[in-house]
């Protein structure tokens, strides 16, 4: 019937979600907690750039809050 492809699926669609996932905790673990930023437009960049610069560490996950930049 019907329901006997559902282990199947439910073990396709593990195996295929365990890529996706596994990569967004690598990206954690590596930038300190926070998500992996991407820049697609020009914008984004300039901006990835001025956290990396004001960072201090050269590092654009490093980040400063209003407070404390000179």
């Amino acid at each position: 019937m019907w329901y006997e492809i559902l282990p199947g699926m439910a073990i396709m669609g593990v195996c295929l979600a365990i890529p996706g996932l596994s990569t967004i905790y690598m990206h954690r673990w590596t930038n300190g907690g926070k998500e992996k930023r991407v820049a697609r437009y020009p914008y984004q960049w300039a901006l990835m750039e001025r956290d990396r610069r004001l960072s201090g560490v050269n590092k654009y996950y490093v980040s400063k809050g209003l407070e404390n930049i000179d």
